[in-house]
């Protein structure tokens, strides 16, 4: 059979195994995130001020920043975990640069420039790139083993794809704890601690994804 055959092939499976493929994506995930929330009530639990903080539009707009990025990357997850991808998930990505780029604007635009760089430094830097790495674990264990039973085009794309995904629900779990609301923090550190994760992701995705 020719590899165009096969792709074809397995596009057309894919149709009728898209929602199998999802409801696997999740439940390997919940499993994981189980072990990173025991992790979290264990280590660090969440910020004494919880529940006022809900009152205040940095925090609001740190959990919204999270939850569109644990969208799009699950999008991409279960994107990259096909043959063939549809343009569902760079429409997600479109979403959270918006939302990133509306988030820093405000921060920018109310807060004095002289305050910048202490809002970008923040307090809690160090535990951020340690915290969400770390809740990163467990969930990217469980989408590799889940994506095995794929047939991503690009194995390491789905791979890092697998690793942004379990990050960014790290990084939601994480954002519980953390007294670093201003926009410039989030949008700085996140996504650096989001690396090891996509980088293991991407090499053990090049290793296990392969089909």
């Amino acid at each position: 059979m020719k590899t165009e055959q096969l792709v074809a092939a397995l596009v057309a499976d894919g149709g009728r195994a898209g929602r199998p493929i999802g409801g696997t994506v999740v439940r390997a995930l919940a499993a994981g995130l189980a072990v990173s929330l025991a992790l979290f009530a264990v280590i660090l639990g969440p910020r004494v001020d919880l529940m006022p903080a809900f009152g205040t539009w940095r925090f609001d707009l740190k959990l919204v920043l999270v939850a569109v990025a644990v969208m799009a990357a699950g999008v991409c997850c279960v994107a990259f975990a096909r043959p063939l991808s549809t343009a569902h998930w760079r429409l997600c990505v479109a979403l959270l640069i918006v939302v990133a780029a509306g988030s820093l604007a405000m921060e920018l635009s109310v807060l004095p420039r002289a305050d910048w760089m202490t809002s970008l430094v923040g307090s809690n830097a160090l535990v951020c790139t340690t915290a969400i790495p770390l809740f990163s674990l467990a969930p990217l264990v469980g989408l590799l083993l889940a994506l095995r039973r794929t047939a991503p085009a690009s194995p390491m794309l789905a791979g890092a794809a697998a690793g942004a995904f379990a990050a960014t629900c790290a990084a939601a779990i994480y954002a519980f704890h953390c007294f670093d609301d201003s926009p410039l923090f989030v949008l700085v550190w996140y996504p650096l601690a989001m690396v090891p994760a996509i980088a293991v992701g991407a090499v053990a995705g090049r290793r296990l994804l392969q089909w």
